[in-house]
């Protein structure tokens, strides 16, 4: 049963986040702990998978994101987060050091180191293009021309918003989007608005592949931004529209025939069957303030594939003795011998006679 946002709460400032922004009532509080988003896109149609930890005070909240063209939503497979996170998984490996570290031997004595209904006519429009109960979540899809309009529909139908939520939402109604609004509230009433939501699927066409991300300015607090693309190729981003340059930490192609069905399904059926070139990208935003646009991603020069390394530091040994012992034991038994030796050459050298004493011839 979804609780309702009380009719003329007073609104506290939007917590926004790579997926668009979250609002909860004054007197409470919610914010999203980890956003982790999939995004697909087969040159003509896109789908955005979001999942959501959130944490707070809040029995109930409101989100939105804004979508270019008409969005149908459902909800997702909580199995495919999994999948892409056991997918692409950093490979670990072994990085042998000489000299002990804290952790060796004879540091600690171990020998281990390890180092996302019709408008009015005597009012701007805001149509109503579908509302549906899914799970925890009441999505109304919308299509709006006016930013102003918008906030009052969904300040009627409780899902209401700031002021300055509605001023950052101009961009996007003056390209025409369209967008996707949820209330959200714990299947349990008497529960607040805590841990892992059910993942939510949007889908809508798009001859290009963008990941909205302007409402993001609005966070008061440093944001990130984890993206699993699932496109022909590898993708990038094409600027870091005001964060930290974005980083590839997985990007590899993947054949459905080539990989165990009972290990990637989710993958497969949000695929479609089709290969895909899987690309795993985070990015920072220490100022979310600077951003000034949406993420538009496009194929990379090359599709070269890239694992993450995790690298364990293990101290360097030889038949289970440290090296660097073996090392210093050698070189003082090369000293002590040097040593010896030259000690010994001494011995073993002839003493000169002295030299022959000259009588002086006697004095006149």
């Amino acid at each position: 049963m979804l609780l309702s946002l009380q009719l003329g709460s007073l609104i506290g400032p939007a917590y926004a986040c790579g997926c668009g922004a979250m609002i909860s009532g004054r007197q409470t509080h919610v914010s999203v702990d980890r956003e982790t988003s999939v995004v697909d896109w087969d040159g003509r149609t896109e789908q955005i998978v979001m999942r959501l930890i959130v944490r707070g005070d809040a029995a109930d909240a409101a989100w939105i994101m804004p979508v270019p063209h008409r969005a149908s939503v459902e909800l997702g497979d909580r199995a495919l987060f999994s999948e892409l996170e056991t997918l692409t998984a950093p490979v670990p490996a072994t990085r042998h050091h000489f000299w002990p570290r804290s952790g060796d031997w004879p540091f600690t004595g171990s020998g281990d180191g390890a180092d996302a209904s019709a408008p009015s006519e005597a009012a701007p429009p805001v149509t109503v293009v579908g509302r549906e109960q899914l799970g925890p979540f009441d999505v109304a899809r919308l299509a709006a021309t006016d930013p102003e309009a918008l906030q009052t529909w969904l300040k009627q139908k409780y899902f209401e918003l700031p002021d300055r939520l509605a001023t950052a939402l101009q961009p996007y109604v003056d390209q025409k989007w369209e967008y996707v609004a949820v209330r959200l509230a714990p299947r349990d009433e008497d529960a607040l608005l805590l841990g892992e939501l059910d993942p939510l699927r949007l889908r809508f066409a798009s001859s290009r592949l963008v990941y909205p991300m302007r409402l993001s300015k609005l966070a008061s607090t440093p944001q990130s931004l984890g993206l699993y693309v699932l496109a022909a190729h590898r993708m990038e981003p094409g600027g870091p529209i005001g964060g930290e340059a974005p980083r590839v930490t997985y990007a590899e192609k993947f054949t459905p025939s080539a990989s165990p069905a009972t290990s990637t399904e989710a993958i497969r059926k949000l695929a479609a069957g089709r290969p895909v070139f899987i690309t795993a990208i985070e990015q920072s935003f220490p100022r979310p303030e600077l951003i000034d646009g949406d993420h538009e991603l496009h194929a990379a020069a090359a599709d070269t594939s890239y694992r993450t390394m995790t690298y364990r530091g293990e101290l360097l040994t030889v038949g289970g003795v440290p090296a660097w012992v073996l090392t210093v034991l050698g070189a003082v038994l090369v000293a002590a011998v040097a040593a010896l030796s030259v000690s010994r050459s001494r011995r073993r050298r002839p003493v000169p006679p002295p030299p022959p004493v000259t009588v002086p011839p006697p004095l006149a």
